[in-house]
């Protein structure tokens, strides 16, 4: 990954005299909503997360990638502010900024995304909205529904389903004549200190990405 790894530390100093944390992750695969980002292969990711205490936060995310035209890295940036509603009901709202690096074409993909994620006990439910779903000018949807069931103080199981929609299908297709897909995947985790293992079988209803397969990760969270 060269050294693409220490892009989010440059941010270091505005997360000073705030709660602060850094995750790097070695998974197996890449998926984003089920659909490989690395050709099947290995990454290695790293994120930087500043918490306020008011409800305010931002942060960084950096993984490898393999468009096969030389991007090899996504570089993300998004902040919002969690509140709520009820006394079980929370909602986070935000924006994230996407982008993509490695070769003259790959800040074309970049594009920014809006969100809306409710939470309620164990049970997830986000949208996302995007205005140039990776540069192409469609406007894009995704609804995902998760629910975690722990098994004990260490043994967590969530199972999520997410729904991915072009709103221009003129712009943006996953391929012809097919304007949305489906993904669900299973994942069990298991966390010990600041440690967390997990392996997933995730699959989408997409012939072109189709592809159900098992995804193992190995984190480390750094709190500061």
């Amino acid at each position: 990954m060269k050294k693409y790894w220490l892009l989010p530390l440059l941010f270091a100093p505005l997360f000073v005299n705030a709660a602060t944390s850094s995750t790097v992750t070695l998974a197996s695969d890449y998926l984003f909503n089920g659909v490989s980002q690395t050709k099947e292969d290995e990454a290695l990711q790293v994120s930087l997360d500043w918490f306020g205490k008011s409800g305010w936060y931002a942060g960084g995310w950096v993984s490898q990638v393999d468009f096969g035209d030389g991007t090899d890295l996504e570089g993300d940036l998004y902040g919002g502010y969690k509140f709520t509603l009820t006394e079980k009901l929370k909602l986070d709202v935000g924006l994230s900024q996407y982008t993509y690096h490695g070769d003259d074409v790959s800040a074309d993909y970049n594009y920014a995304e809006a969100f809306a994620k409710f939470n309620y006990g164990q049970t997830n439910l986000d949208f996302w909205y995007a205005w140039d779903y990776f540069g192409t000018g469609a406007a894009h949807g995704i609804v995902m529904l998760t629910h975690s069931i722990p098994i004990t103080d260490r043994w967590l199981l969530t199972l999520g389903v997410d729904h991915s929609m072009s709103f221009d299908s003129d712009k943006y297709e996953w391929e012809s004549g097919d304007d949305d897909y489906t993904h669900w995947h299973l994942t069990g985790t298991y966390s010990i200190s600041t440690w967390s293992f997990s392996l997933g079988y995730e699959s989408n209803d997409i012939d072109s990405y189709a592809d159900s397969t098992f995804v193992a990760s190995i984190s480390k969270t750094f709190n500061f």
